[in-house]
């Protein structure tokens, strides 16, 4: 049976905000043209103010890259679901999407969406979960009671897990389900010192390679750099 490839990234883009402190949405396009994955889940991708507008506009979205958001169908003018979007190829198919409601102190939502593309199929998660460590772990059981409904589906997750230990709380609960894609440091983008970004994946998924993208642009681009992991399917 022959095997696919599929890359993914996750890249928390702090609203298009760089660490010069300028919005500029363009730079993170041209992150995510160096990454040239199949798959990104962004997060902080909407404003955080007013009516959570997409920090990315859809038409330089559209006319300057070769994605497209999967459409959640939540706010008209937001990417996402509290800041979680998922991009895909043009190409791609979307078979299905949801939002997840998490539990939270303050407002904090999972995505997910079934993606088929060049005869791969992949169930994706994206989050970004809280800064209270007791939060960050009732959260991941929500995501991970949410995983376990599609386990017929190869399935990755990941996202900004805001947890700086190396092995404890969360990361702890998610290991016991799947394994985790050995990135590296990704926060803060200037110096990276911490594994905040995480991409975790099932059985069903080989792991060729991964990584954090450091480019020049994407040192400047947002505070944290995007992290990828490559899959064989099939």
């Amino acid at each position: 049976m022959s095997s696919h490839r599929i890359r993914v990234a996750s890249y928390n883009i702090r609203k298009a905000i760089g660490t010069d402190r300028r919005r500029m949405p363009e730079r993170v396009i041209d992150v995510l043209n160096e990454i040239d994955a199949d798959v990104v889940a962004l997060q902080e991708a909407d404003r955080r103010f007013g009516v959570r507008s997409a920090a990315i506009p859809p038409f330089l979205l559209d006319s300057q890259s070769g994605y497209k958001a999967v459409p959640l169908n939540v706010q008209a003018d937001s990417m996402g679901w509290h800041g979680n979007a998922i991009l895909v190829r043009k190409e791609a198919q979307v078979a299905a999407h949801d939002v997840l409601h998490l539990p939270c102190l303050e407002p904090r939502g999972a995505i997910t969406a079934e993606v088929t593309l060049a005869r791969t199929s992949l169930r994706v998660f994206g989050m970004h979960l809280d800064l209270s460590g007791l939060w960050r772990r009732r959260q991941a059981a929500a995501v991970i009671h949410a995983a376990a409904q599609c386990e017929a589906m190869p399935t990755v997750l990941m996202g900004d897990l805001n947890e700086w230990s190396a092995d404890r709380g969360c990361l702890a609960d998610f290991a016991r389900h799947y394994s985790f894609a050995p990135c590296g440091r990704s926060f803060h983008a200037r110096r990276p010192v911490a594994r905040l970004d995480r991409i975790m994946h099932c059985g069903r998924l080989k792991l060729l390679d991964c990584g954090v993208h450091a480019s020049a642009t994407a040192r400047k681009a947002s505070d944290h750099l995007p992290i990828w992991a490559e899959f064989a399917t099939g």
